[in-house]
Formats: structure tokens, C-alpha cells, sequence
């Protein structure tokens, strides 16, 4: 495991570098769906920091077995509205806010318990009828809408592209979505940061980089191939 870190930290440092960022900017989302708590144990040891789940039952398991260790949670899945409340309850950074439906559940739910709610806004940059996310040219709208709401904190965006074989042709799915991020920052929406782009994964987080992410989300190349 420490191994594993340890190159990915380190294309994590050269892809930033090449493309002259600092590379601190950007962070590592540990995708631990599906492995028990005992290796997300292993990883947080090894220096991971921030943990990425995508089942609300799993994650409440996990976070519970592993309340003691100094781990920041991000949710990455699907989220239905009506487990919301789990959600503010548990995650630190909701990746995956693409209505104003669900939006009011999270505010409902963070207002009950006095929390600011981070949340990111999901752009189905590929129009792919599979994945969920906002359609781009309704994002302004949607970050408008949610804004209202001051039980959250817009912080960002993310995407899922379309699966390619070559990471290059991700490329420009991942450039949109930095092109919304700015100009959603042009407006100076009130409760609207545009601090972080969520993208990129085991197969495409190098090109992310070189496009602007600031969360890269990975699984495999850090736990392993699922048997």
C-alpha cells in the first residue's frame, strides 16, 4: 500500500509540475467503495487523508469502525434525496449535488443539525444518458438556485467523463467542465466558491491535472484490482 502511495504522490508532483502548478493543489481522494475497513486502515497509515465512498450503508459501517483516525470523508456516489440526512451526517464534501431537489434535502438536513454542508455541483460534461450530473448549460442556473440555501457551501465542481481507452480524448471533457468553473467564478455569486474541480481517476488523473483538478479520485491504482 505504501508503495502504491508513494507513485502515485509522486505522478500526482510531476503531472502538476509540468503543467506549472504547485503540486499541492492538488489532493488525493482515496476510492475505497467495496474494500473492508481494515484496508482503508492500511491506506489513512500510509498518509492518505481524504476518503471517497460512494454507498451511504457501507460508508456509515466504515466511518464508524474508523471514527478514531484522522480522515476527512467525501461521498462520490449517486445520492438519493431521501438518504440525505445520512449524507450530512457523515461526509465532509458531498462530490455529487446535480438538482435543486436534492440540494433542499442536504439544506433541510444540515439546518437540523446546525452543520455548513460543503457540497460540489456533478456536470454530465459527456451528455451520457448513464451517468447523473447537470447538463452544462444548466449548471449557472443550478448554482444560482442552491446559493439560496445557507446551510451549504458550493465549493466546486466534478465530473465522470466518457470511459476512453486513451486518456488524451477525456481531455476535453475535463477542460469544459475548468471553463465552467470560471465562468460561474465571473459571476460572484454570494455562497458560490469555485475552489475545486473534481476529476479525474485511476485511468485519466494525470490529464485531469494538466486541465485543472483540484480532488482526483482513485481507487485501483492505490488498493489493487477488485477480485
Amino acid at each position: 500500500m505504501k508503495a502504491r502511495l508513494d507513485n502515485l504522490c509522486r505522478r500526482i508532483q510531476a503531472a502538476a509540475v509540468a503543467c506549472g502548478r504547485r503540486p499541492e493543489a492538488v489532493r488525493l481522494v482515496a476510492v475505497s467503495k467495496t474494500w473492508p475497513a481494515e484496508d482503508v486502515r492500511e491506506a489513512i497509515g500510509a498518509g492518505i487523508r481524504i476518503i471517497g465512498e460512494s454507498y451511504i450503508q457501507e460508508a456509515r459501517e466504515k466511518i464508524a469502525v474508523l471514527a478514531d483516525q484522522p480522515v476527512s470523508w467525501h461521498f462520490i456516489g449517486h445520492l438519493q434525496s431521501k438518504k440525505a440526512k445520512y449524507a450530512v451526517k457523515l461526509f465532509d464534501l458531498i462530490h455529487t449535488v446535480d438538482s435543486v431537489k436534492l440540494g433542499a434535502e442536504l439544506q433541510k438536513e444540515a439546518q437540523k443539525i446546525g452543520k455548513i454542508q460543503g457540497i460540489l455541483l456533478q456536470v454530465n460534461t459527456g451528455m451520457e444518458a448513464s451517468k447523473s450530473g447537470v447538463a452544462p448549460e444548466a449548471v449557472m442556473d443550478l448554482a444560482r438556485e442552491l446559493s439560496r440555501f445557507g446551510n451549504l457551501r458550493i465549493l466546486g465542481l466534478m465530473t465522470i467523463p466518457p470511459l476512453y481507452n486513451e486518456p488524451e480524448k477525456v481531455a476535453p471533457y475535463f477542460r469544459e467542465l475548468r471553463l465552467i468553473r470560471d465562468r460561474i467564478q465571473a459571476e460572484n455569486i454570494s455562497n458560490v466558491r469555485m475552489e475545486e474541480l473534481s476529476m479525474g481517476m485511476t485511468g485519466d488523473f494525470e490529464v485531469a491535472i494538466q486541465e485543472g483538478a483540484t480532488l482526483v479520485r482513485i481507487g485501483s491504482a492505490l488498493f489493487g484490482e477488485r477480485g
